[in-house]
C-alpha cells in the first residue's frame, strides 16, 4: 500500500503575483515560487525596522543594502504621489546609507539576512 503525503502553504495574493511574474522573466516556475517567498520573508522585516538584504543590480554586479519601509524610520520622506513600485514589479524602499527611495526588480533579490 503506498501513502500520499499533501502539504500545502498558504500564501497572499500579492505572492502568487509576484511568483508569476519572477517566473515569466526567469523562465523558471520553481525560480518565482522561491524568490516571491523571500520577498515576502524581506517585506515583514522592512516593515517592522530596518532590513539587510542583498540583490543584483542591472550591471551585474551584487548590492548589499540596509533598507527600511517602516513609517516610523521613513515616513517624513513620502509624499504620497504617484503609482505603487509594486504595480512596475518592482519593490520600492528607502536606503538607510543612502537617505534615498532606490527599488529593485523581484528577480533580482538573491539573499535576505
Amino acid at each position: 500500500m503506498t501513502q500520499t503525503i499533501i502539504s500545502t502553504i498558504a500564501v497572499k495574493d500579492m505572492t502568487v503575483t509576484r511568483a508569476n511574474v519572477i517566473a515569466q522573466r526567469t523562465g523558471s516556475l520553481e525560480m518565482g515560487i522561491a524568490k516571491a517567498m523571500l520577498i515576502e520573508q524581506l517585506k515583514q522585516k522592512l516593515a517592522n525596522g530596518v532590513a539587510h538584504f542583498i540583490f543584483q543590480k542591472k550591471d551585474g554586479s551584487m548590492r548589499e543594502m540596509f533598507a527600511t519601509t517602516n513609517p516610523a524610520l521613513c515616513s517624513r520622506h513620502i509624499n504620497g504621489r504617484g503609482i505603487t513600485r509594486e504595480f512596475y514589479a518592482t519593490t520600492a524602499i528607502w536606503d538607510c546609507e543612502a537617505s534615498a527611495w532606490k527599488s529593485f526588480r523581484w528577480e533580482s533579490l538573491v539573499k535576505v539576512f
